[in-house]
């Protein structure tokens, strides 16, 4: 006789024929099918069909809202960066090449000048030195640590000190009236022209480059958050439509005011945007455009002014790789060439006559030095170095002077352009503030209106 297993009855269960698994219970299977069936069943019933379509609708207006708050946001970043960060940085990037080009012309003036250097001398060249040290300390806590810019930023500050000891060794030497001075004094202006401008100069163009990339990001339409208030406009169009042929009701209050708020959003989204690029642009091509070549054309003046000093600390003791020519005058004359191009550039790009009329006066001013430079020259060349060296550093009718007047010209010009700049760009960002906020608050506003006006209808049916 055979027996049951102790302990009592079991029951066996067999697997689950869909999952494989002995442990689903039947009853699941029975539960989705049966919400399934009371699903479809819902779905062939006006009322149904209604809360189905009114969930889906309040589900895409918040989705378009998420979507305009999301990608406006980033625009409004970049358009911040732009203001606050990127155009600043390469407005500093570019005054630590001039600090640097101004200490080396006025180093050289300065030595022009005897044994005694004159004070308001030192204390540019001073001035100059401190600016552009504070200038990289700044850049440096701005820049990411493995970025192109730190890296240049780390060249200029362990070749700074290295380059205003040569100037002191020069002066030292100078002061008590040993050739030598001279020697130093060309070393330094080698390891200046040779390896910190060219150095600021990347750095400039880093710093440029990543306002172009901030400028462009902020600039790049918003197609996610157009292209989804169209479908969502098109959506609310048919439903008042559908409401419309079924009840003969022309409006559905909820509706319109969800159809209100998503036009709202997409008109502000489109003007707010078209506003912002026009004037990001604007600020990029007659702003940033004009302080590029004004920059470059401010270089140029300063380089030209140092190889005409160092023309007369070399006496003739450096020359081209021919032998032809002067090395320093040789370079004075190809940075003279630069300078006037650059300025008949910047002219043309000047947009108003505040920002044409220093570019006219520096041209003039150029016109004078350069007029001076070759009397200079002649004097010289006739054996009267102490006449010449007037022509060069005089407090009158000299190169000094039409230099300062071509400098101050550059000065004025170029604070004229960043004005320019910064108006524009900051009435770019400002066409898009607020906007983020303004589209999720009318998206929430649009979703509700959106379930009371089919929840309106659903009462007529009960």
């Amino acid at each position: 006789m055979t027996h049951p297993p102790s302990g009592g009855s079991q029951t066996l269960r067999t697997p689950d024929p869909v999952s494989g698994h002995a442990g689903v219970p039947a009853q699941r299977r029975t539960t989705w099918a049966a919400q399934t069936r009371r699903l479809r069943d819902v779905a062939t019933t006006e009322p149904g069909r209604l809360q189905i379509i009114g969930a889906v609708l309040a589900l895409l207006v918040v989705a378009f809202g998420a979507v305009t708050t999301l990608e406006i946001s980033q625009r409004a970043s970049s358009a911040d960066d732009v203001v606050s960060r990127s155009q600043p940085l390469s407005a500093d990037a570019a005054d630590i090449y001039r600090f640097l080009a101004d200490a080396d012309t006025t180093a050289a003036s300065g030595f022009l000048a005897g044994a005694q250097e004159p004070e308001d001398v030192q204390e540019q060249y001073r001035k100059d030195i401190e600016e552009a040290a504070r200038l990289l300390v700044k850049a440096s806590g701005s820049t990411d640590s493995d970025s192109a810019s730190s890296r240049e930023i780390a060249t200029l500050n362990k070749l700074l000190p290295v380059y205003t000891g040569l100037i002191e060794r020069a002066r030292a030497n100078n002061r008590q009236g040993l050739p030598l001075g001279g020697a130093y004094l060309r070393y330094a202006n080698q390891k200046m022209t040779g390896e910190m401008l060219p150095a600021a100069e990347r750095l400039y163009a880093a710093e440029t480059g990543r306002l172009e990339s901030d400028s462009a990001d902020a600039r790049q339409w918003p197609l996610w958050s157009v292209g989804a208030g169209i479908v969502v406009l098109g959506a609310l169009v048919w439903m008042q439509r559908r409401t419309y042929r079924r009840t003969n009701r022309v409006l559905n209050h909820g509706l319109l005011v969800a159809t209100a708020a998503a036009s709202v959003v997409v008109l502000w989204l489109a003007v707010g945007h078209v506003v912002a690029r026009v004037e990001l642009r604007s600020a990029m091509v007659h702003g940033q455009a004009s302080l590029d070549v004004l920059n470059d054309a401010r270089i140029s003046s300063l380089k030209a002014r140092a190889n005409e000093n160092l023309t007369l600390v070399a006496r003739g003791a450096v020359l081209t790789p021919d032998g032809s020519a002067d090395q320093y005058e040789a370079d004075y004359s190809t940075g003279m060439k630069s300078l006037k191009a650059q300025l008949t550039k910047a002219g043309r790009l000047a947009d108003d006559e505040s920002g044409s009329a220093p570019v006219a006066r520096a041209a003039d001013g150029v016109a004078q030095w350069q007029v001076r430079h070759r009397e200079a020259r002649a004097t010289d060349d006739r054996g009267d170095y102490d006449g010449a060296l007037k022509q060069i550093i005089g407090t009158e009718e000299s190169t000094g002077q039409s230099f300062q007047q071509v400098d101050a010209a550059l000065e004025k010009a170029l604070a004229h352009e960043q004005g320019e700049f910064t108006a524009a760009a900051k009435d770019g960002r400002g066409a898009l503030r607020g906007l983020p906020t303004g589209a999720a608050a009318l998206a929430v506003l649009g979703a509700v209106a959106v379930i009371v006006g089919v929840n309106r209808r659903l009462s007529e049916y009960r």
